[in-house]
């Protein structure tokens, strides 16, 4: 919480908010400074990659990912997958998510202050997204095998049935992060054109959380059951 008070991020938005106020004299953006602040300790201190950093330094926190390997880019894995509509799906994603990561780099000082944490979260996000197409791509695999030995039980269908909805989710999740990727490139335009607005910036770093836990959540229902031959 500390750490989080003295934030840059969030002491850049005091400092605008303040010299807003004297230049203006508007009233109404002192409390809308201060809530602003509040909202960014808030969202900060419940940040696990901010408290990684924070309880252990900057080394670990990158490794945002435990099941991606850091010296391999999400790029180098995506071509690892399967030739097919899935990777596909997740190299066009890869492409928006590097641009949106360009564009945070090369926006002014101001703006990368107030996106300090959008970067990590978002390699954690590519990362994840990688593992959920590894994990399809598994998912589809053993549905094949399934599909082989339909004759072997009964209890397979059950097994494919509960395959393909997984399928079908990964697929849905995969497009989406796509369509969320491109509306944070449009976000990160919109902070760097209102000179890092904080409100735009915790927007920004909230869809982040929401689609990191997402991913997450559905890379970890992903793991298929076994296949008919390693039961015997």
């Amino acid at each position: 919480m500390r750490a989080a008070v003295r934030r840059p991020l969030n002491v850049v938005v005091l400092v605008i908010g303040a010299g807003i106020f004297a230049t203006t004299l508007v009233w109404w953006m002192v409390p809308l400074t201060l809530v602003t602040y509040a909202l960014l300790v808030f969202f900060a201190s419940r940040d696990p990659i901010f408290a990684r950093r924070v309880l252990y330094g900057h080394e670990d926190a990158d490794s945002s990912s435990p099941t991606a390997d850091r010296d391999v880019s999400p790029e180098r894995r995506a071509r690892w997958l399967p030739r097919g509509e899935t990777r596909e799906k997740v190299e066009a994603a890869l492409v928006v998510y590097r641009k949106v990561v360009v564009a945070i780099e090369e926006s002014d000082e101001v703006t990368r202050a107030v996106l300090d944490d959008a970067v990590p979260k978002l390699h954690a996000a590519a990362d994840r997204l990688v593992d959920v197409a590894q994990r399809r791509e598994k998912a589809a695999e053993v549905l094949r095998d399934l599909d082989r030995h339909t004759g072997a039980s009964g209890t397979r269908e059950g097994d494919a049935e509960a395959l393909q909805e997984r399928l079908r989710a990964a697929d849905a999740e995969i497009s989406d992060t796509f369509d969320k990727l491109l509306a944070l490139r449009s976000r990160v335009v919109r902070v760097s054109i209102d000179s890092g607005n904080p409100e735009g910036a915790a927007t920004l770093n909230a869809s982040l959380d929401e689609l990191n836990a997402r991913l997450e959540a559905l890379s970890e229902t992903m793991t298929p059951p076994e296949t008919p031959s390693q039961h015997r």
